[in-house]
């Protein structure tokens, strides 16, 4: 197969969107993401990183110098971004449970960040464009477990680093890819 430099994608902008756990997603790559998905705005020029990872065990024999078996132990897959438009959104994602009150009538507001967060699970999107080639990945059940520091200076924009990892729900599968990409056909 000859190498195709018309296959090769770059995300050229793209949405994250959080939503309630068992929230319904588009299944196709046209419908609007609904009410219910709320898209946290500008990240930082990094993008999101997507990380997908097995882990094996290893069974060895007595008679034999290498692993007579490998069995899959875990799978893990995670999605990392650094908001970096501090509303509601994103300022109640990255503190879970945390609870924004009106102090003053559309002037203050006040962020209570409790001491004990319990879990706080969401169904999350992402979806990406590269011209007329779209992207959509889809994680049913996946919560917010790495926070990274919020860095307040005068040279860069103040961000929200999280990584969100994917847990397995009631189908065996932790995210759905949807593409548009000529690329995927599969071969005659």
């Amino acid at each position: 197969m000859a190498n195709d430099a018309d296959n090769v994608r770059a995300a050229l902008d793209g949405s994250i969107y959080l939503a309630p756990k068992g929230t319904t997603a588009p299944a196709d790559l046209t419908t609007p993401w609904g009410a219910a998905w709320v898209d946290l705005g500008f990240m930082s020029d990094d993008g999101v990183s997507m990380e997908y990872s097995t882990d094996v065990e290893d069974i060895n024999a007595w008679q034999s110098l290498s692993p007579v078996r490998r069995i899959l132990t875990s799978v893990n897959m995670t999605l990392g971004f650094t908001a970096i438009e501090l509303k509601a959104s994103t300022i109640t994602a990255y503190f879970p449970d945390s609870v924004i009150t009106e102090v003053s009538e559309g002037t203050v507001y006040r962020l209570d960040i409790p001491a004990a967060p319990g879990p706080a699970e969401w169904a999350i999107g992402l979806e990406w464009r590269d011209g007329d080639i779209t992207n959509r990945l889809v994680i049913p059940r996946g919560e917010i477990t790495d926070r990274g520091a919020i860095s307040l200076g005068r040279s860069a924009a103040v961000g929200l680093e999280m990584t969100v990892s994917a847990y397995a729900s009631s189908a065996p599968e932790i995210a759905t890819w949807l593409s548009n990409d000529p690329a995927w056909a599969l071969a005659a």
